[in-house]
Order: structure tokens, then C-alpha cells, then sequence
């Protein structure tokens, strides 16, 4: 994935159009992921509603995500459901 310095990543990250925009949430609704149309996102841990801050890109079922600090993590789309870090998320309903 190559999130750095390329203006053609960065407009392919801000133009997503893929079917997994919205709300991804853990079982318990501990970590929340949202995914925004403008291929950024916020995810939430606890009571702590902007606890990452970052951008992310799907191609295909995978998704990586680049947070504002520069850290860097992955993860898969499978029969609907986010694999991401050793968490499994579901769309919010």
C-alpha cells in the first residue's frame, strides 16, 4: 500500500465508493470504527469517541488504515464482517 506522497493515493482515498462505508462495531460496542465517505475515519475505544483519527483504502475486501500519527494496520472484509487486528467488527445496524 503506498499512502506517502502519492497524490494518486491520496485521491484514491478520498473517493471511496465502496459498499462498506458506515459504522463497524465489536460485539460488546467497546471499539467502533466509522468509515467516511471521504476515506477518512474515526474510531472510538470505550468512552473515548476519537481515540484514532486517521485515513484508510479498500481494495476489494481488504482494507489498510494510516492514522494521523503515521501508525499503519490492515484488515479483511469476510461474509460481512471486519477482521481487523485480532478484533472482529460488525456493521452497526
Amino acid at each position: 500500500m503506498a499512502f506517502v506522497g502519492s497524490a494518486i493515493a491520496e485521491d484514491q482515498m478520498n473517493n471511496q465508493t465502496h459498499s462498506y462505508v458506515g459504522m463497524w462495531v465489536t460485539a460488546d460496542r467497546y471499539i467502533r470504527h466509522e468509515l467516511l465517505q471521504d476515506g477518512r475515519y474515526v474510531e472510538a475505544r470505550g468512552k473515548r469517541e476519537r481515540a484514532y483519527l486517521g485515513r484508510y483504502r479498500v481494495t476489494g475486501n481488504h482494507i489498510d488504515y494510516r492514522d494521523d500519527t503515521g501508525f499503519t494496520a490492515d484488515g479483511e472484509f469476510i461474509d460481512g464482517v471486519l477482521h481487523h487486528a485480532g478484533m472482529i467488527l460488525y456493521r452497526d445496524k
